[in-house]
């Protein structure tokens, strides 16, 4: 099973809102997901990010693959780099 980290449309016509989830590669955008990770709100000035840095972190050591809009966010978030300060820690360990 390929899980990817992406965003699951919700809200009104011309208002959208995003989850931010797991969600197996197979499944619809909008259909059945794994896990909730955090939300993604544009429409508001600034825009509105919350993210569980824990389950984004725990998803992306498991092999998750995040979508390119998904990996922005956590990289503004900073859970990109803590992602690869961890993997790159783990190596040197070796």
């Amino acid at each position: 099973m390929a899980v990817k980290l992406r965003l699951k449309r919700m809200g009104a016509k011309k208002a959208p809102r995003y989850r931010i989830v797991a969600a197996d590669s197979r499944f619809a955008r909008d259909g059945r997901e794994i896990e909730t990770i955090g939300t993604f709100n544009p429409t508001t000035e600034p825009e509105t990010v919350s993210v569980d840095a824990e389950k984004a972190m725990k998803w992306l050591q498991n092999g998750a693959q995040p979508s390119d809009t998904v990996r922005d966010i956590l990289s503004r978030q900073g859970i990109m780099k803590q992602f690869h300060d961890a993997k790159a820690a783990a190596k040197a360990k070796k």
